[in-house]
């Protein structure tokens, strides 16, 4: 067994307080936000069972740590509401209306502008 798989490998949770796996070694039965997620599912209220960690360069600690839930013990995403369907079609109309000339742009306003393309560059829109 390597050092750095030996400091990220804790089955028992002796270490860390919970059980910890190295990158890609978490048995079955576990699975990360996201992947509960891509099955339809949420954490529901449960605490963490187990971590992943593995040695990361960009990291200040040196670690990158991502955390485990039990699958058995998570429950169906809850659907959206109309209320809710109505709140994120209003958000999504903000974001793609420009401060400036209140139209609807098409697209997502890029937060580097703040405005539309055409409004941000009026120079490159007129044609020679």
């Amino acid at each position: 067994m390597s050092p750095t798989f030996g400091k990220c490998y804790d089955p028992n949770g002796t270490t860390y307080g919970i059980p910890t796996f190295q990158w890609r070694f978490a048995p079955d039965g576990y699975a990360t936000r996201r992947q509960l997620r891509a099955r339809g599912l949420r954490p529901g209220g449960q605490t963490v069972a187990a971590q992943v960690m593995r040695r990361s360069r960009r990291r200040k600690a040196g670690v990158l740590v991502t955390y485990l839930y039990r699958i058995d013990r998570a429950k169906p995403v809850r659907p959206m509401t109309p209320a809710k369907w109505a709140a994120h079609a209003k958000a999504m109309a903000a974001r793609r209306t420009c401060p400036n000339c209140r139209t609807d742009a098409g697209y997502c306003i890029p937060t580097s502008l703040g405005m539309c393309v055409t409004c941000a560059y009026p120079e490159e829109q007129c044609t020679p």
